[in-house]
């Protein structure tokens, strides 16, 4: 049988884990494939997605910073990508178009279920820190999940401004409030969170920390980093010393990479294989 191979591309890429958990689940399962990094600037987007289509790649996966930039070179895209207008699963189909789909959210919610099924977001305040193509995806899993209200802050206001203006339509057929505040504001207002989450790269091995004083933050809100290495960010330690409950982003990739792995391999992964991921994946 033919070798199928997938990659992720992004800037940085070295800390990807993508590559790790989708190997571990190729050999797992046996399967003839392969999946690689490749580190792409934004200037070389274009070129390399058409080599890898040139190639005969059955697809790959996008991350910072290029998910919003890839979805405008789909031919095609689902549903999820259009209203987060980010993608980071792409497949390419047989007469060589792309399709492009956003897992970020059903990564997302299903690392949430994983880690605390007893925990519903619906009729919740959700605060989340950044508006980027992650941002975007977790705000559309955040209305679809019901809450009442999503708070946003971000350094750039402009892009803030244009995420709640893209999202203004889906948040009101699910009776959703969105609001901008600034960075003290957000802070000063953590006494009304029930759900904190940073969709940013602050933090991250490498970047800036995020500045976020959690003094005001409410005692039972569960705190969400999408970063994943370090595995226990700042916000995470801050959050945990302070007796919130607290999720690592590394879930939220595995559930996320699972969506391409069944594409582009034709294998759904069970049970005992996501656990081991899980267990394994960091060591």
């Amino acid at each position: 049988m033919k070798e199928i191979r997938a990659a992720v591309i992004g800037d940085p890429i070295k800390h990807s884990l993508s590559p790790k958990i989708h190997t571990f689940l190729l050999e797992e399962y046996g399967i003839n494939g392969t999946y690689i990094p490749i580190q792409v600037s934004k200037e070389e987007l274009s070129n390399c997605v058409k080599h890898l289509v040139d190639s005969e790649f059955a697809g790959f996966n996008v991350t910072l910073p290029h998910k919003e930039a890839i979805f405008k070179l789909c031919d095609f895209t689902s549903k999820t990508a259009q209203l987060t207008g980010a993608v980071n699963t792409v497949i390419v189909t047989a007469d060589k178009k792309l399709f492009g789909h956003n897992s970020d959210a059903e990564g997302f919610l299903n690392n949430l279920a994983k880690t605390y099924p007893d925990f519903s977001l619906k009729n919740k305040t959700a605060f989340v820190v950044g508006a980027g193509g992650a941002a975007r995806a977790l705000v559309y899993a955040l209305i679809k999940s019901e809450v009442s209200r999503v708070i946003i802050t971000n350094r750039n206001f402009d892009r803030a401004q244009e995420l709640i203006k893209n999202f203004r339509e889906f948040a009101d057929s699910k009776n959703c409030q969105l609001q901008f505040m600034s960075h003290q504001d957000f802070t000063d207002n953590l006494n009304q969170c029930d759900f904190l989450t940073n969709s940013t790269s602050l933090g991250m091995d490498g970047q800036q920390a995020l500045d976020l004083d959690l003094t005001n933050l409410k005692k039972d809100a569960v705190v969400y980093d999408i970063v994943y290495k370090p595995l226990i960010t700042n916000l995470l330690s801050d959050a945990e010393k302070r007796g919130n409950r607290i999720v690592t982003g590394i879930g939220m990739l595995i559930q996320q990479a699972l969506v391409g792995f069944e594409a582009w391999f034709k294998h759904k992964p069970e049970t005992p294989e996501i656990q081991k991921l899980y267990d394994n994946i960091l060591l």
